[in-house]
């Protein structure tokens, strides 16, 4: 049992290579005459491939035209000039493989899986939708697509509990041009306005070579490879170059104290900061806050609401961090007969704590070890999402360095409590924050302090 264990995490491990400090994923770059940026990676622990391609994210849509991105997350399914509606999962799935797209603000990521026999068969689908998809996408498929997206934002925002809160948060904390002021899915009004011609001249812009990258890893040939990826892809059209998005300013000159009636049963809190980008100093140090607060059983926030007062029925802190400029959250549902005002009390006495006196070491290391044990598992895996294949797109697109792994991971391994507490002073203030109550309806007397 041991030997084979033993076996199986050295499989694993082929695939990088770790020096203590060092950590290196080893990969191999090279662009085709139209511009794709491609990226190959050789992992030889089971004999299955993924490929991993990017695109722009909702950050690339214009006020009054929204969710395009999030729509072509749909249409890219919906059948190209050479893969009638419906195959496309159809032929892959047959091939033993698996698919699956996701949409931020900052990008659109489609990967499949598939048996390395199968590779020739997933360059075929994904370049036939990069190169041809208009010539399947007519006016009725988008008029379809965007009934379904339209549907879907109804479902899980609308008339879901709680699911309007973003939105509102998003639209508070920035202003109506900055890319992040809108929602990823879109608004409704701006989904029925869109005309099929907008549609097309959003994916003539931007699902272009020339703004994609391709990342290929796992049992592969890098050779063959290749030569598989420039039959494929090197015949279409390079596009237009696309600039890099501005960095618009947004701050919050003052508090916002806001209330949403919903059809819910308890009420719940949203605190929520504008922080530095992912990468910017700062960004790792509120990734360890967050932990502190609410991450396991023992964080301050939650011993102190769930577990010791037990006046809060969950809670949840993070660090959201994007391409732009990030946001810090504390989001805390209440228990049943209690309302956000004594939560909202209790959350700035634990953030003054820090801000007077430093997290523990013990604090901060335990949290830099879990952090780095997650990391590591990651790794363990070439395709999905945060896969090596996806992060290795991820690092290019946004550091223009592949293998920023052991940087990524570098930063949150040199954070000190003095660093931690640092941050807490100059990000999470009571001054610059946008706190949202939401309440039953008719219950506003549960929310929090509007002055």
């Amino acid at each position: 049992m041991k030997r084979t264990y033993l076996f199986l995490l050295l499989a694993v491990l082929m695939g990088f290579c770790t020096s203590f400090s060092q950590l290196r994923v080893p990969f191999e770059r090279f662009t085709l005459p139209n511009g794709l940026e491609v990226i190959l990676h050789e992992d030889h622990s089971i004999p299955v491939a993924t490929c991993n391609i990017y695109h722009v994210g909702s950050s690339r849509e214009k006020p009054g035209r929204t969710g395009f991105a999030h729509l072509f997350e749909h249409l890219m399914f919906e059948g190209s000039k050479n893969v009638p509606e419906g195959k496309f999962d159809e032929w892959l799935e047959a091939a033993g493989g698996d698919n699956n797209a996701s949409t931020s603000e900052d990008r659109t990521n489609y990967y499949q899986n598939f048996p390395t026999s199968a590779m020739e068969l997933a360059f075929f689908l994904d370049s036939d939708r990069l190169g041809y998809l208009p010539d399947a996408m007519t006016p009725a498929v988008v008029d379809g697509q965007r009934s379904v997206v339209k549907n879907e934002r109804r479902q899980s925002v609308e008339n879901r509990p709680y699911g309007m809160a973003y939105i509102i948060i998003s639209e508070n904390l920035f202003p109506p041009d900055h890319p992040y002021h809108w929602p990823v899915i879109g608004s409704q009004e701006d989904l029925s306005l869109a005309t099929y011609e907008d549609v097309l001249e959003f994916f003539k812009k931007y699902y272009v070579p020339k703004n994609a990258s391709l990342v290929v890893g796992g049992d592969i040939d890098p050779v063959k490879t290749k030569e598989l990826v420039t039959k494929w892809f090197g015949e279409i059209p390079a596009g237009e170059p696309v600039p890099p998005l501005a960095t618009p300013s947004a701050y919050v000159k003052e508090t916002k104290r806001l209330v949403h009636e919903d059809k819910v049963q308890l009420p719940r809190l949203y605190m929520n900061w504008i922080t530095p980008k992912h990468f910017a100093p700062g960004d790792a140090e509120l990734d360890i806050l967050a932990n502190i607060l609410s991450g396991g059983k023992n964080s301050r926030l939650y011993k102190r609401l769930v577990y010791d007062l037990q006046i809060a029925q969950d809670v949840t802190a993070y660090q959201g961090s994007a391409n732009l400029i990030s946001t810090f959250s504390i989001i805390i549902t209440a228990r049943s007969g209690y309302s956000l005002a004594e939560i909202e009390k209790i959350v700035w006495e634990e953030l003054k704590k820090i801000t007077g006196e430093s997290p523990s070491r013990r604090e901060v290391e335990r949290v830099v070890n879990q952090y780095e044990a997650q990391f590591l598992s990651r790794l363990e895996r070439v395709g999905g999402f945060g896969g090596k294949a996806d992060l290795l797109n991820a690092y290019f697109a946004e550091t223009g360095n592949p293998d920023y792994f052991n940087e990524d991971l570098g930063r949150y391994k040199l954070i000190s409590p003095g660093d931690v507490q640092e941050v807490t002073r100059t990000f999470i203030r009571p001054d610059n924050a946008v706190i949202l109550s939401v309440v039953p309806l008719g219950k506003k007397d549960l929310a929090a302090p509007q002055q």
